[in-house]
């Protein structure tokens, strides 16, 4: 929904998880997911983002580096938004999609990532009266098991070293190529910013001085480098992404980093808006618009607060025959049973201090609390994505309270839901 008043999106995760002891099979999980989504669409919501994972989380418990090794089932099942992007849209109205959020490091790289994006725009907007929008959110990948099969590794000795740091770098070099390669451009990997290592990128002496030694080990080298030049990750000779011909407008970039000077980077060459997590902190988020609001592309017109979005949990009940009071609680003890799932799925144990952290990022309660609890934390000019299906295989329930809120809680607020 959009307008001066707060605008709500929807976040799917389509996680096949245990939740109760149950887990759905991947045909259950996809068809909660397309009843979701069309309900989202009839009740008005803005964007459809959807979670990208990729390989199987279970499998990978079993590698020499396992990420998550106690986790349940598997993190997501949508490994291809744009596949799933055609399905969408070919059963909705007015909705939009949007990838929450792509990894431009695996499945070939920012090139083949460009050009399935550009393939994928040519064919939507075939029909001129599409006007409905792409998404783009894309990072680096939340689990480095992702990217392993497809060469992102530390290549010797002073990679692996400077590998917390190196990664961060890889991502601005892929950043460059899909946005240049968005923008229609020929070009090949010797146009895009080389990757050079300095002390300004590490949090500690120590961890500089290590690289350093490394550097001089492989080099040769007696005197410790002040600028240590890293190889291209993605090396090719001059191409150009097809097809060409395809309308602009339909393609919204959103980097998933907050790293302020990538962000201003990608914003030298196009309009690139920002993908927002719920554990940001609200500092940085404060400092991300004041950045943006210099730096954003000037072809995308004013910066606006909505152009980033933000990841909300909401635990809402307002299920029949309970008082407002029976059901904020409710509402707070599904909130403990969902977060504490999630934590030691994550992580392996129960943190009850974690747990009261992420309660801070929700939202819980009837849909009155709920509404005075964003009322209370947000800006009115905030864009929400709103996170219904959290360790919650009930699809039902799960559109009750994606409609409750259309219903009760927006109008609150500003906005008013599908008629």
């Amino acid at each position: 929904m959009r307008g001066a008043s707060m605008e709500f999106d929807i976040f799917f995760s389509i996680s096949q998880t245990p939740v109760d002891g149950h887990t759905p099979s991947e045909a259950q999980m996809f068809t909660n997911f397309f009843d979701q989504v069309r309900a989202a669409d009839a009740l008005g919501y803005g964007v459809a983002w959807v979670a990208e994972a990729h390989l199987s989380t279970q499998t990978q418990k079993r590698t020499a580096q396992p990420v998550v090794p106690h986790w349940q089932g598997e993190v997501g099942l949508n490994v291809d938004l744009v596949q799933l992007a055609h399905r969408v849209f070919a059963q909705t109205r007015r909705i939009e999609i949007g990838s929450a959020v792509m990894n431009i490091l695996c499945n070939g790289g920012p090139v083949a990532v460009a050009e399935r994006v550009a393939a994928f725009c040519a064919l939507h907007g075939l029909e001129g009266s599409e006007h409905r929008r792409l998404h783009l959110g894309f990072a680096a990948g939340r689990f480095e098991f992702n990217n392993r099969p497809y060469g992102i590794v530390p290549r010797d000795a002073v990679e692996r070293l400077a590998w917390p740091v190196l990664k961060g770098q890889i991502f601005h070099e892929a950043a460059e190529i899909l946005l240049r390669l968005l923008r229609r451009e020929e070009i090949s990997s010797e146009q895009i910013r080389p990757t050079v290592l300095r002390r300004e990128q590490f949090r500690t002496d120590a961890e500089w001085q290590a690289v350093q030694q490394a550097a001089m080990a492989r080099d040769g080298g007696t005197t410790p480098p002040q600028a240590i030049p890293i190889p291209r990750r993605f090396s090719f000779e001059v191409l150009k992404v097809v097809p060409q011909e395809w309308r602009s407008p339909l393609l919204v970039p959103v980097i998933g980093s907050h790293d302020p000077q990538l962000q201003e980077e990608v914003n030298a060459l196009m309009p690139v808006q920002v993908f927002n997590l719920s554990i940001t902190k609200p500092e940085t988020i404060e400092e991300t618009h004041q950045r943006m609001t210099r730096a954003y592309h000037r072809d995308g017109g004013p910066w606006r607060r909505a152009y980033m979005p933000r990841t909300v949990m909401v635990f809402l009940n307002d299920e029949r025959g309970l008082s407002a009071s029976a059901r904020t609680a409710a509402a707070e003890q599904e909130a403990k049973a969902a977060l504490g799932a999630y934590w030691s799925a994550l992580e392996g144990t129960i943190d009850p201090a974690r747990i009261a952290a992420a309660s801070e990022n929700a939202v819980i309660g009837d849909t009155d609390t709920i509404a005075s609890q964003l009322q209370e934390r947000f800006h009115r000019g905030d864009r929400l994505m709103l996170w219904f299906d959290f360790f919650n295989h009930d699809s039902a329930r799960v559109i009750r309270n994606m409609a409750a809120f259309m219903d009760k809680v927006a109008p609150q607020l500003g906005a008013q839901g599908a008629a």
